[in-house]
């Protein structure tokens, strides 16, 4: 159907000397332009930012215009507020937190955040929360904000399609998120020590990939842990190595992959130059080109962008452009 444009006294055309316009003169005496349909695309932003990816605490926001969500919360909310904040982003606008699973470093301030900000919601699955009162000296009140999710169901949440899958690590209950906004996938897969098939599935759609690389297995052999810690974190159900997490990257790799994000380094047994040169390495082998998120013209034109999230500190606010039809 073509788009109508009315004028009051000429007519011209919006689309260059090739495209004849159809001119009627309507009852009203107004000349009306019919013209071709022109495909118009609007563009959206999606926000990421990081406030601490670690043993010592994880959590993330993600939003767009809409408002956005937490992933996890493990970081003192203060920081994370003051975070919100400094970026232009409003503590109410979180709709809600999505938690992992039920270990301290990805719960630990959960409450905190619900009960100053109430109209947050909290969505994790059942278990999680029976396993974070089992665990942790929480109040039991966080039941009050919490929005049961079940595993490969979608849910919708601040303009997101969620889709939570599980992930081989020794919590309770343990999920990855599938994060849909307007058919781009932002994946978040922390805390895992295999990936499984399932896993695999939602974490080869990604646009933008979130994904461990806890340690590097020299650095851990020869360091000072207790070796029934060292074999926890090796297991299935442990943490994912540098050499795991880059030979997965690689395999997976595809033009529609633009962005990964390192996290949950260990401090013990590894370090970012480390994590990062083991991932990029073996994506060169394979051909790709990769920058370093500078956002610089000289990364632009890489063929994807590998960042290694902070331990401590807030990352800037990545700003991703969504095209929408």
């Amino acid at each position: 159907m073509a788009k109508k444009i009315k004028f009051n006294s000429y007519q011209y055309s919006l689309f260059g000397d090739d495209t004849e316009p159809l001119v009627k003169e309507s009852e009203d005496g107004v000349s009306e332009l019919e013209t071709p349909e022109v495909d118009l695309q609007e563009t959206k932003v999606l926000k990421y930012i990081s406030f601490g990816s670690g043993s010592s605490g994880n959590c993330a926001y993600l939003g767009n215009e809409d408002g956005g969500i937490l992933i996890d919360a493990g970081v003192d909310m203060r920081k994370v507020v003051d975070g919100l904040q400094a970026n232009g982003i409003s503590p109410e606008s979180v709709k809600g937190i999505c938690l992992t699973h039920d270990h301290s470093d990805h719960v630990r301030y959960v409450y905190a955040f619900l009960r100053k900000y109430r109209n947050t919601g909290l969505f994790c699955t059942n278990r999680v929360l029976g396993g974070i009162f089992r665990r942790h000296s929480i109040s039991r009140r966080v039941k009050d904000y919490h929005v049961a999710i079940f595993k490969e169901i979608p849910f919708k949440l601040a303009g997101f399609e969620i889709t939570a899958f599980e992930v081989s690590h020794d919590g309770t209950c343990n999920s990855g998120f599938s994060i849909d906004f307007e058919g781009v996938k932002f994946v978040i897969a922390t805390d895992l020590g295999a990936v499984t098939d399932r896993a695999r599935y939602y974490m080869s759609q990604s646009d933008y990939l979130v994904i461990e690389s806890n340690y590097d297995a020299k650095m851990l052999a020869e360091g000072k842990y207790p070796e029934y810690l060292k074999n926890r974190i090796r297991t299935d159900e442990g943490h994912l190595d540098n050499a795991d997490t880059a030979a997965f990257v690689s395999e997976i790799y595809g033009p529609r992959l633009k962005y990964v994000f390192l996290c949950h380094l260990s401090e013990d047994n590894n370090t970012p130059e480390l994590a990062r040169r083991t991932v990029v390495d073996a994506l060169v082998a394979k051909g790709v080109s990769v920058g370093e998120g500078t956002e610089s013209l000289v990364d632009r034109s890489k063929d994807l962008q590998v960042v290694v999230l902070p331990r401590y500190d807030i990352t800037r606010c990545y700003k991703f452009i969504v095209t929408t039809d």
